[in-house]
């Protein structure tokens, strides 16, 4: 039986911030409060962090890590992307099981469990990406939802590959939503940009910067509304992963005031990072070849006033790798063929403690809510999110008076770059506790390899 007391930090959760300590046993956390005076036994590890932020672990709700995609495989695999989440202070995870094309859904599902299983070294979860709707593929979902992947996914962009037409979303998310479940949707008029991009190419303009060209603001906002009311016709909730427009965050905001079970995310990039980016010189664009685009400021802005007031309720990562020579390899002479994505997992945490709460965006507790307690609450995701107790013992030391420099040399990801190059942020994550383990401590992983676990989600 082992315990560990954190004393003298202050405990930040959603609803709230005091000075107390946490006391731990076998992984989970026993009781917070003042324990100077109270008699604990000499089998306690004591570990002072006065003067140090304590938060709950983040949940990250949305990576892709082993993934194939465009042609290739994210370059994280389940060891190297929760390590590095782990010393980034995220120790839970939800990822995307992808559906290969020919594969059943519950083949493709089993297949991604074996890629975690002996690697991963936090909890995890997964959703269930749906790209072929094949015959009898609703049929399986009652026996996915039963294994604790209560959630799909389904994309509105990339005929031809993963995109589903309206009419196969409209039928998964019927089916879901009489199972509890709930459906992710990559909002993104496909067929336009499909138009838009073609044009490009005919003119000759193949670079990677014009990826956003091709992907304006519309097709996003025209997509979410679609989607909205697919999902109303289907009387089934909808989440909305990495939104990025202004648009996009009034559909939304609409649709809640009607009290419609809509909800939605937007992601570290769009909140901190300019389309600017796209004007870098030779390919270096490509490493902003996410989807959607980074865009303008007045879409940051309208993101931030989106998590405030409570339109956006999750901030994930959309942590999908590829390294800049594979994004050159596969599309220097087509920004059609750059793989979409990105890496950011292991900053998540950190840049938007910088962002958010250092710049008087976010309450400490808000930001808590948005990287911690909310995801783990819109995934039926037990015991995470809060340092409460009964809540597992992932714990996050916070030094507020250390600082963060952010650079490809030093990171845990499996990448050739960062998006945050040279940043050098307020605050520095002194220690990472995952179920009462130290994991990672300043910068580097500590911890167990395998040790994480899976997580079988509840219903809504």
């Amino acid at each position: 039986m082992s315990k560990l007391l954190l004393s003298g930090g202050r405990v930040v959760n959603s609803t709230g911030s005091s000075d107390l300590d946490v006391l731990v046993r076998d992984g989970r956390i026993e009781a917070v409060g003042r324990f100077d005076d109270v008699p604990l036994g000499d089998d306690v590890e004591r570990v002072d962090v006065s003067g140090r932020l304590l938060f709950p672990g983040g949940v990250d709700v949305h990576t892709h890590l082993d993934s194939p995609m465009m042609g290739t495989t994210t370059s994280d695999d389940f060891a190297s992307g929760t390590r590095a989440a782990a010393c980034g202070g995220t120790t839970t995870l939800v990822d995307f099981a992808m559906q290969p094309p020919g594969t059943t859904l519950l083949k493709s599902l089993a297949d991604h469990h074996a890629k975690a299983e002996d690697k991963a070294v936090i909890d995890y979860s997964f959703h269930m990406c749906v790209t072929d709707l094949y015959d009898g593929a609703t049929d399986e979902f009652p026996e996915i939802v039963q294994s604790g992947v209560s959630s799909f996914k389904v994309f509105m962009a990339y005929r031809g590959s993963i995109m589903l037409h309206d009419g196969d979303m409209f039928e998964v998310l019927r089916k879901s939503a009489a199972l509890g479940g709930q459906v992710c949707v990559h909002a993104e008029n496909g067929d336009v940009i499909d138009r838009l991009a073609a044009d490009l190419v005919a003119a000759g303009r193949t670079g990677p910067g014009s990826h956003e060209i091709a992907r304006p603001p519309a097709t996003e906002v025209e997509a979410v509304h679609r989607a909205i009311r697919i999902a109303r016709m289907a009387d089934s909730p909808l989440y909305f992963v990495h939104l990025s427009t202004e648009g996009a965050v009034e559909a939304v905001a609409e649709a809640r005031s009607r009290d419609w079970a809509i909800a939605g995310e937007t992601c570290t990039h769009y909140l901190t990072l300019d389309r600017s980016l796209y004007d870098a010189p030779g390919f270096d664009a490509a490493k902003v070849v996410l989807t959607p685009p980074l865009r303008t400021q007045e879409h940051r802005d309208a993101l931030w006033r989106g998590l405030r007031a409570g339109t956006l309720g999750v901030v994930s990562s959309d942590h999908c790798p590829f390294c800049l020579e594979e994004k050159r390899r596969l599309g220097e002479h087509d920004f059609r063929a750059v793989p979409n994505g990105g890496p950011g997992v292991e900053h998540r945490f950190i840049v938007m403690y910088a962002e958010g709460v250092r710049q008087g965006r976010l309450s400490p507790e808000k930001f808590v809510d948005l990287v911690a307690t909310a995801p783990a609450r819109q995934f039926g995701l037990p015991g995470k999110g809060s340092i409460t107790p009964g809540a597992d013992a992932d714990i996050v030391v916070l030094d507020p008076d250390g600082t963060t420099t952010i650079s490809a040399a030093t990171q845990n990801q499996n990448m050739d770059y960062t998006p945050y190059e040279g940043w050098t942020l307020p605050g520095a994550i002194d220690a990472v506790y995952a179920r009462g383990d130290l994991v990672a401590r300043n910068g580097r992983f500590v911890g167990a390899e395998g040790r994480g676990r899976f997580i079988a989600r509840t219903t809504r």
